[in-house]
């Protein structure tokens, strides 16, 4: 970590400044994506329509709805 420092300190300030933001921005990102694992709380969600649809019925029917279906 040394060398880097002493490239940060051979910046103009505003230069500096951006580099500390950005550092934050990283140490955001990192805990923001170890934080959201996912629940799977949608689990079962759809199974009273498991006697109406096949799987593959839902997935056409998905696929004009992402389409913008007829």
């Amino acid at each position: 970590m040394g060398e880097a420092e002493k490239k940060i300190r051979q910046l103009p300030q505003d230069l500096q400044k951006e580099v500390e933001d950005f550092i934050d921005f990283l140490i955001k990102k990192r805990v923001k994506r170890s934080r959201n694992k996912p629940t799977f709380s949608w689990a079962g969600a759809l199974k009273d329509l498991r006697d109406h649809y096949t799987s593959v019925e839902l997935q056409h029917q998905i696929s004009e709805w992402r389409i913008g279906g007829k």
